[in-house]
């Protein structure tokens, strides 16, 4: 199992207008395929809130192949839209992780 995380860094000024864009618009639009799913959004703790707020945004996907489909066909329109919505407002990078079994 692949996790396709986007971490996402947005400044203060458009925080709760960039996550209510993710809930209601961005995450129910990369599911709507089948090729991504379990969404998880997460607020990263780590960073200086008085420099804008920083999030993962989290996807399960079966491979490679299938992310490289979605991209494709559906994520770098996605993105587009984003980047056109909040220009230079958020800022952000991808990151592919393999999910581990723990049990023998």
């Amino acid at each position: 199992m692949i996790i396709y995380n986007t971490t996402f860094h947005i400044d203060n000024d458009s925080h709760h207008e960039f996550i209510d864009y993710l809930k209601k618009e961005f995450i129910p639009q990369s599911l709507a395929s089948g090729l991504l799913t379990r969404a998880r959004l997460s607020r990263i703790l780590s960073q200086h809130a008085d420099e804008g707020e920083s999030y993962s945004l989290q996807y399960h996907v079966n491979d490679n192949a299938t992310l490289n489909e979605w991209i494709t066909k559906e994520g770098q329109a996605l993105q587009q839209s984003l980047v056109l919505k909040f220009k230079e407002k958020v800022v952000g990078f991808t990151t592919l992780l393999e999910e581990v079994e723990l049990d023998d």
